[in-house]
């Protein structure tokens, strides 16, 4: 009995260093990465040895770990060798879903996040050798909107921008810091973040004009107010526009309020396109 019990002992204190290292391992995966004010989840292509990276926002009520739980989407990025990056929004109040600090005209949300993207980032060059030089930020509804904003207000901080069914919400920016190259899908048929914009029932916000978000981006581009070009295939309508500076291209799909199929691919083709 003392036998297989000094048995015992001895394997369990050989596991002890197992679990430290298990706890100390670098986040990835389902492990999310802690930096101060929040979290944010980490996909790194095979053989990763550093370089590119998507940064996607989630949409209202989601989370960093929902966006890596996302296999298909997760790996038409990292196939393509781009790193993952999802940070996690916060509860716009207690016990309310998670959101971004969207520029709305509330005042609820209690964290900086542009300084909070800014830190994750960071983090993920240092963590992963992310190349913060080759950053393309994008986001979905509401995370489209945080794209919008981080777009206007810090435009140096990526390479480029990629919202979907997302724009500007009331009080619209008049003028941005800077130009950028801006890619924006959207649904015809979105009825939750219509292209005209709308109220929320209920409440005091209200979702900007879409048209009138490409418009303020024209003037800040320097872009012609007629398009370069027009395309229309497969339940598609692109136009992209020739601009001073920066690039602007606007995709509309026949669907509703989601993802098209397809998009990560032409959200990265536009990315790494020299007319964008």
């Amino acid at each position: 009995m003392l036998k297989r019990g000094l048995m015992l002992l001895a394997a369990a204190l050989l596991c002890v260093p197992a679990i430290a290292a298990a706890q100390d391992a670098p986040c990835g995966g389902e492990r999310p990465c802690r930096i101060d004010g929040g979290t944010y989840h980490l996909a790194l292509p095979d053989s990763w040895q550093g370089g590119p990276a998507v940064m996607f926002l989630h949409g209202y009520g989601g989370s960093g770990a929902k966006v890596a739980a996302n296999s298909g989407l997760v790996a038409a990025f990292i196939q393509r060798g781009y790193a993952v990056i999802a940070p996690s929004g916060l509860p716009w109040a207690e016990g309310k879903p998670a959101d971004w600090s969207v520029r709305d005209g509330w005042s609820t949300y209690p964290r900086n996040d542009t300084d909070f993207l800014r830190a994750v980032l960071a983090d993920a060059a240092h963590q992963a050798g992310v190349d913060p030089e080759q950053l393309l930020l994008s986001g979905f509804s509401r995370g489209g909107s945080m794209v919008w904003d981080m777009a206007c207000h810090v435009p140096e901080f990526a390479a480029g921008y990629a919202a979907v069914s997302g724009g500007f919400w009331l009080p619209m920016a008049r003028d941005c810091k800077g130009p950028v190259r801006l890619l924006h899908i959207h649904g015809f048929a979105d009825t939750v973040v219509p292209l005209e914009g709308r109220a929320i029932p209920g409440t005091s916000v209200v979702q900007a004009d879409v048209w009138e978000g490409l418009q303020l981006w024209r003037r800040e581009n320097g872009c012609p107010s007629n398009a370069a070009s027009h395309e229309v295939e497969e339940g598609l309508w692109r136009k992209r526009w020739d601009c001073e500076a920066g690039g602007l291209e606007l995709i509309l799909h026949k669907g509703g309020h989601g993802l098209p199929k397809g998009w990560s691919k032409m959200a990265l083709d536009w990315f790494e396109s020299p007319k964008n």
